[in-house]
């Protein structure tokens, strides 16, 4: 499906019906990421919900343009693309990464339509987000499996994720490798990077977002980190923060018992408190 936002044929898929939930990737994957990561966990709930998975500018079928210069842009784009999908409706956002940082730009700007926030892996404080993260390493590896790659699976894959094993790697295949390698990188590293920061701080707001929140980082994400996170905690004051070990920047894959659980967790949550 295609909606117009100005000049941009944004692309986008919906799955189910009910209660909306859009779905924002991160920098360079597309919407296979979080299709990937958030459709099992549907297989196994009741409630009717609508999951809404699109392409960012400039990633997966959705093309970049000039005018995108920063995040202020960006989220006018995502801004614009709820007010037409969705439009005066209540629902409910999920962003992973650089996805996390948009989302609370729309928490800042619809408050009162959100009523519920999950935080995968996100970008804290974008001017220092790789100062504080952890050293990469690898906790599990099957070297056998590993060397039958390519050289350039490899190198995707050997870069990011913590647990290198055939199960691992058959999603990130799957979900997130389809998405690098279709990103237009000349838009994401001449243009939309000219003022990634927004130019006012999206953390900076009134009051505490009241509505249940989902918080969950990896302990050995060496993109992102989890220090700097709990600086946010009194942002959300629904909110339940979780550190799990034995996962970095892809921890819905790494650890996918767990995260389907907590975000189960987070969806009742928020069906016991709206209408």
């Amino acid at each position: 499906m295609e909606y117009t936002v100005r000049d941009i044929p944004i692309y986008y898929e919906v799955h189910g019906s009910g209660r909306p939930i859009l779905m924002i990737h991160g920098w360079s994957p597309d919407h296979r990421l979080m299709k990937g990561c958030m459709e099992p966990v549907f297989q196994s709930v009741d409630t009717a919900w609508q999951r809404i998975y699109l392409d960012l500018p400039g990633m997966g079928k959705t093309p970049g343009r000039s005018w995108i210069t920063g995040t202020d842009q960006m989220l006018q784009v995502i801004l614009e693309f709820i007010d037409g999908v969705i439009p005066e409706q209540h629902f409910s956002v999920a962003g992973e990464s650089y996805g996390g940082y948009l989302a609370r730009g729309v928490i800042k700007e619809r408050t009162a339509q959100v009523d519920g926030l999950l935080l995968i892996c996100p970008i804290a404080i974008q001017e220092i987000h790789r100062e504080n993260a952890t050293a990469f390493q690898v906790l599990e590896k099957d070297p056998a499996f590993v060397a039958s790659l390519s050289e350039e699976e490899r190198r995707y894959f050997e870069g990011i994720n913590v647990i290198q094993t055939q199960r691992v790697w058959e999603r990130f295949r799957d979900e997130i490798l389809p998405g690098l390698q279709v990103a237009d990188y000349a838009f994401l590293e001449q243009v939309l990077s000219q003022q990634v920061p927004y130019v006012e701080n999206v953390d900076r707001i009134a009051q505490p977002y009241r509505q249940p929140t989902l918080m969950v980082m990896g302990r050995q994400d060496s993109a992102v980190g989890y220090r700097d996170h709990w600086q946010l905690i009194e942002n959300f004051s629904r909110a339940s923060f979780v550190v799990l070990d034995k996962a970095g920047h892809n921890l819905q894959i790494e650890q996918d018992v767990l995260f389907t659980a907590l975000v189960k967790e987070w969806l009742a949550r928020i069906l016991s408190e709206t209408p």
